[in-house]
């Protein structure tokens, strides 16, 4: 069931209330999920019952994202106050240093609370920050035409082109590879989440200036592409394993830019193996994907 969570963060002007909301199911070692820039939680929930199996899993709506309010006057949509978000979330909820996996916007965050060491493993799948400037002023204008293009759609025209193959195709297939799978439910309430996310613009603005360019020691890594992503293109995975040499690079067949409902079976075993401490040690890859190790950028 759904929940919600306030804590405090610092800011240049004192402490400020956070709240977010999440969902939390299974038991094991916990496994935090972060979705993309404009999603919701509900993105994950492909994968949650197969994760559920063997982690306590928490997916969690970002601030200004879903359910989650915008952070407050005072505090910025960027990576800092992020983290230091994240970190107080984990500390409310009692969560000892868990696994953490991220799509996008969140596997970058991922990527963040590894580098602080505020995680046990990371698994990233299509994480922001690899791109060069070409390439992000590109995902950046396809992002913003999306949010345009939900926000101007009335909600019976949405609901109505969801019901169709080809207007869930017509609606998301810049983020799937397999957008005719969506169930039409499941689309209308992302097109919602996208039009009246609360946090997209002043995340989109915090984001001009970000470029991932450091390690993540002592902290096992997966970083997941999927060979059909559209919006941030498979090559920036080339690069992100030449950032963090020691990460497992997985290359994932038929999935684009959110695998998740592409293929969660491999998904869900992409982020297993990766919180399992063998996976970083021998380099397998799960079976359906390729560990790829090397490429032009």
């Amino acid at each position: 069931m759904p929940a919600t969570v306030s804590f405090e963060v610092t800011s240049p002007h004192g402490p400020q209330n956070v709240t977010l909301s999440y969902a939390r199911v299974g038991s094991g070692e916990p496994l935090l999920l972060l979705h993309g820039i404009g999603h919701h939680r509900q993105a994950w929930d492909p994968v949650v019952d197969i994760l559920a199996t063997e982690r306590e899993v928490i997916a969690v709506d970002l601030p200004g994202f879903g359910a989650s309010p915008a952070l407050p006057d005072g505090l910025a949509h960027d990576l800092p106050t992020m983290n230091a978000a994240l970190g107080a979330l984990c500390e409310a909820l009692r969560l000892d240093r868990p696994h953490v996996a991220g799509n996008s916007l969140g596997g970058l965050l991922a990527l963040e609370l590894g580098r602080e060491k505020l995680v046990r493993s990371v698994t990233a799948l299509s994480p922001a920050g690899f791109w060069t400037e070409a390439e992000r002023r590109y995902a950046f204008g396809v992002l913003l035409g999306m949010r345009r293009i939900a926000e101007r759609l009335p909600l019976p025209m949405v609901e109505r082109l969801s019901r169709s193959a080809a207007g869930r195709v017509a609606l998301t297939s810049t983020i799937y590879a397999r957008p005719a799978r969506r169930s039409p439910e499941a689309v209308v309430a992302e097109t919602l989440a996208l039009a009246h996310a609360e946090g997209f613009f002043e995340t989109l603005r915090a984001g001009r200036a970000v470029q991932f360019t450091d390690t993540v020691p002592g902290v096992p890594v997966t970083v997941a592409w999927g060979n059909r992503d559209r919006l941030l293109l498979p090559r920036q995975g080339i690069r992100a394993k030449r950032t963090i040499p020691h990460a497992r690079l997985v290359r994932l067949p038929g999935c684009g830019h959110v695998p998740m409902n592409d293929d969660p079976a491999l998904v869900a075993r992409v982020i297993l193996d990766g919180s399992r401490p063998r996976a970083s040690e021998s380099g397998r890859a799960p079976l359906g994907a390729a560990v790829l190790q090397g490429g032009n950028a």
